[in-house]
């Protein structure tokens, strides 16, 4: 009666088949992300590899099939994994891999987040028109605030209401357009004069090995990254406890503290898709100890940010604690922003 229960959530485990299936996006960026966490499986258990245990499914998704419109209008950031974990779920595939930013809050009941892998540079990176390089390069070397690389007025290619929140609230003369589509895409539209800079997250141009592309990349101080940016997340089904205890073996403690607060962080505020939100979460020493272990002599600082996309209100807090109170310490924060912030800005229709 339990195995009746799980409804569609259930696949039995009793006898696992080869190959493996792992569940991705068909992104440049995406196909590296899985290749490298099946790399780093492969290494722990050499056998699988050995077998050809694993096979990759690319799977295409709602927010890489429309991309003329805000994913906010058409659903939110979910839309990168709503397919995959349908996939997941009917038992079509084994593993789901995403990058950790893209992936919604609240899992589907029966899918849970087994595995963190170690993250990646957090922060964000401007990338600027041609005609604006050797700018770049000169503020750089002199030390100048990042952002004075872009003239006044300048057109931004950018999707994310996080992204646009933060710049407008230090340049209200900063104009946006909407640009999305993989890294490549992206790069070549601003080529094409089709606005002055964009905005990528600094891992994704790591990962592809492009990170020269990158003019300026902005601290996590002028920039509050979003929550997970850096890291892979990789889901399985609830029920798989097989699959979780091998993934367990190749998690990183570190990404998966800092990746539960930042998650805590966003249950906490709940905001529409439209809410621009902030979440970095990092460990320093504690006070007083010299750090020997991963996790036990230090403590997580987690900086969250709620604002109005058009920049006319920002709130940034900081809290810091223990890295087993990780989901606390996000509820803590959300909490603690929710209570300073207007409502309005968590609507959906800001208008109401």
């Amino acid at each position: 009666m339990k195995r009746r229960a799980m409804g569609r959530a259930h696949v039995s485990e009793t006898r696992r088949a080869l190959p493996l299936r792992v569940g991705t996006r068909g992104s440049p960026l995406a196909l590296v992300q899985t290749r490298t966490f099946l790399t780093r499986l492969t290494r722990f258990c050499p056998i699988l590899r050995d077998l050809g245990a694993f096979q990759e499914h690319q799977i295409s998704t709602t927010g890489d099939r429309v991309q003329s419109r805000a994913l906010a209008e058409i659903g939110g950031k979910g839309l990168f994994a709503k397919e995959i974990h349908e996939a997941l779920i009917e038992g079509r595939i084994d593993f789901a891999v995403h990058s950790l930013k893209d992936l919604e809050t609240k899992l589907p009941y029966g899918l849970a987040l087994a595995c963190t892998l170690k993250r990646e540079d957090a922060r964000d990176a401007l990338i600027v028109h041609p005609r604006l390089r050797e700018k770049a390069r000169d503020i750089a070397a002199a030390g100048g605030d990042p952002l004075d690389v872009l003239p006044q007025n300048a057109m931004i290619g950018c999707a994310s209401v996080r992204r646009q929140a933060q710049l407008r609230y230090k340049r209200p003369d900063l104009r946006f357009c909407l640009l999305r589509g993989n890294v490549q895409t992206r790069l070549d539209k601003l080529a094409g004069d089709t606005c002055d800079a964009t905005m990528l997250a600094y891992a994704g141009l790591k990962r592809l090995g492009m990170e020269d592309r990158a003019d300026v990349v902005l601290s996590t101080e002028d920039m509050i990254p979003a929550a997970g940016q850096g890291i892979v997340g990789v889901t399985v089904r609830s029920a798989d406890t097989e699959l979780k205890e091998l993934l367990l073996a190749i998690e990183d403690p570190e990404a998966r503290a800092v990746a539960t607060a930042e998650r805590a962080l966003l249950d906490a505020l709940d905001g529409s898709c439209r809410t621009p939100i902030g979440g970095y979460a990092r460990l320093r020493p504690r006070p007083g100890h010299t750090p020997r272990t991963v996790l036990e002599d230090y403590e997580i600082v987690l900086t969250g940010i709620v604002a109005r996309e058009d920049g006319s209100f920002y709130l940034q807090k900081e809290v810091s604690g223990a890295p087993e109170d990780a989901e606390q310490l996000g509820l803590a924060l959300g909490d603690a922003l929710r209570a300073e912030a207007p409502e309005d800005i968590f609507l959906d229709d800001p208008s109401g």
